[in-house]
């Protein structure tokens, strides 16, 4: 009714006028906010539990500024966000972690059917806490890498989210980390039905991945996939969008914010010792 009566009422100059300051007043929300639960997750001491909150979920958290990053980009910024053309959407969730992607998902559709894939020893029992705490039905947690092959890998963790199979291990990177053996499935077993959207973030695995399943990928609507730039990797960033394209994927290339992802922040500059991340939102034009 107040719309009505602004829209019947109010000269146009001054409806703009309106909206641009409650636009204005919800970014200082959200800003004070992202701003109060950042001064919390950093007052963490690295290595404790801590359980946190995200809208009516529960989560336990491993490490409060990476909850913190991930509750950001994934409620905030909505990195994963996607327009499902059913209820029951199906969607593919490469590199889970503690299950903040899978939280947002079921949030905005509580009767997707997710396939959560996450193979870090450490990390997975929050993934299994904080899906089972929060009662949610329809996912099933794959204890597994997404990678080219099948079989056990070497698998290197920091306990937090940076952890890698061993060939994709950034020079000199190995210092203080846990050395793992974990087993490893090919993303195309799970291509057999259409994904309505697919999740990608295996710290630098995601090209092989890709290229094992390249005759498959037409089953996938849309995906966002993480690129990693990392000292002594091969550069694969223009292998994957070639690929995407020969598959018929429209797509652009985003880099976050310089909170995520501080290597972006201009003036630019590339070193052998340069770490950053891009996101790679592909749709399926047919």
């Amino acid at each position: 009714m107040l719309k009505t009566i602004a829209r019947n009422f109010l000269p146009a100059g001054a409806r703009r006028a309106i909206r641009q300051a409650v636009n204005q007043a919800d970014e200082w929300r959200t800003v004070l906010h992202l701003a109060r639960l950042r001064r919390r997750m950093y007052s963490i001491s690295p290595g404790a539990d801590a359980a946190g909150h995200v809208l009516h979920y529960t989560v336990r958290i491993n490490n409060g500024p990476s909850f913190y990053i991930l509750y950001k980009d994934i409620f905030i910024q909505r990195i994963y966000h996607f327009q499902a053309q059913r209820p029951d959407p199906l969607i593919l969730d490469c590199g889970s972690n503690t299950g903040v992607s899978i939280l947002y998902f079921k949030h905005v559709y509580p009767k997707a059917r997710l396939i959560g894939f996450e193979p870090d020893p450490a990390i997975f029992p929050y993934l299994q806490e904080n899906i089972a705490c929060n009662r949610l039905e329809g996912v099933k947690l794959v204890k597994a890498a997404v990678a080219g092959r099948e079989g056990m890998l070497d698998f290197y963790s920091d306990g937090r989210g940076g952890s890698c199979l061993a060939e994709y291990l950034p020079v000199g990177a190995s210092k203080g980390l846990q050395k793992y053996e974990v087993p490893c499935v090919r993303l195309r077993g799970y291509l057999t039905e259409p994904v309505d959207f697919l999740k990608m973030n295996i710290e630098s695995a995601e090209y092989e991945v890709l290229k094992d399943s390249a005759d498959r990928l037409r089953m996938i609507r849309e995906m966002v996939l993480e690129y990693h730039h990392h000292p002594g990797l091969p550069r694969t960033l223009h292998k994957i969008l070639a690929l995407l394209h020969d598959q018929g994927f429209e797509y652009l290339v985003n880099d976050f914010d310089s909170e995520t992802n501080g290597a972006v922040r201009p003036p630019f500059r590339l070193t052998p010792g340069t770490h950053y991340w891009l996101l790679i939102y592909a749709r399926r034009l047919d």
